[in-house]
């Protein structure tokens, strides 16, 4: 069935409001999304990290989750909803469950590129039948904006603060999206919250539903780490998409396929212009140009695995 946004957002909502998280914030949006993309039938369980997403919208007694949720150490949240996705195949083989149950994990970057990445890599690599999304806002937020190793170069954190000698963050970011590419999953995908939403629900419907492993890596812009007004949580992830910093594909069995390739594409400038974290930067047209030569590096090489060249 074609994507129809009037008729996906009046599927029920899975992730309430009331919950406590910043106006302007990206990961909620990702989180509603990705949980319409359930058929109303199937039920799920949710497993977080902690970080922004766990410590805002479940406080005990009080939750904003509409499915089973299970908060898990940092560093564990793959695991524990691998384990989960085990008890529920050995109960549905001895009869003790009728229901269908599908199993999705939640991160942010810290949680995943870094402390989470070791049950991460286990959960995919055993093959268990589950989602791992990860919300990347580029630092971690929850604990006071320090650099994550998905901070973009020559951010300004508080643990790489902009300074007259040091310019910020002096790595560029991880590609975790290759990483879990390199695991062999029957899909993988980069996606962000723009425009209709139609790229992120499509790919959250496609990995909840591919057999096996899978993995989505979603932008989610975070104004007070990126510095930007809360009203242009979009805005701020259609730049990164149209400035190529964010592209959007899937790969399917190893498939590379673009999934959005901007009609104009936008200098690096209008990101970084619109972000507090890189105001810095804009102001060195030198290190401006060895962003730019970056995006369009990766760019490049991505349209050459598409098959776009």
């Amino acid at each position: 069935m074609a994507y129809n946004l009037k008729e996906t957002s009046l599927k029920p909502e899975r992730l309430t409001g009331g919950h406590r998280m910043c106006a302007g914030c990206g990961a909620p949006v990702v989180a509603r999304t990705v949980l319409r993309a359930l058929k109303p039938e199937d039920k799920a369980v949710i497993t977080s990290a902690t970080g922004c997403l766990e410590v805002s919208t479940f406080i005990y007694p009080y939750t904003a989750w509409q499915d089973s949720f299970i908060h898990s150490a940092f560093e564990n949240s793959a695991v524990t909803c691998a384990g989960a996705e085990a008890a529920y195949v050995n109960m549905k083989k001895t009869g003790q469950l009728d229901d269908t149950y599908k199993f999705i994990a939640f991160g942010g970057d810290g949680g995943t590129y870094d402390i989470g990445i070791q049950s991460l890599s286990g959960a995919m690599e055993r093959g268990h039948d589950m989602v791992y999304v990860c919300y990347d806002n580029g630092a971690y937020m929850n604990t006071g904006i320090q650099r994550s190793s998905a901070t973009p170069k020559y951010a300004d954190t508080t643990t790489s603060p902009a300074g007259k000698v040091v310019p910020g963050k002096q790595q560029y970011r991880k590609d975790l999206t290759a990483v879990m590419v390199a695991h062999n999953l029957p899909y993988v995908a980069q996606t962000a919250p723009i425009g209709n939403f139609k790229d992120l629900y499509e790919k959250s419907e496609k990995a909840i539903y591919t057999e096996g492993p899978a993995f989505l890596n979603v932008l989610a812009p975070c104004p007070r780490g990126w510095r930007y007004d809360t009203p242009k949580l979009i805005e701020m992830a259609q730049l990164a998409v149209d400035t190529c910093f964010w592209p959007l594909f899937e790969v399917e069995n190893g498939v590379y396929k673009l999934t959005y390739k901007p009609k104009n594409k936008r200098p690096i400038s209008d990101w970084l212009e619109a972000q507090g974290r890189f105001r810095h930067i804009t102001k060195d047209p030198e290190k401006v140009a060895e962003l730019q030569a970056e995006v369009d590096k990766r760019w490049e090489h991505l349209l050459a695995l598409c098959g776009e060249k």
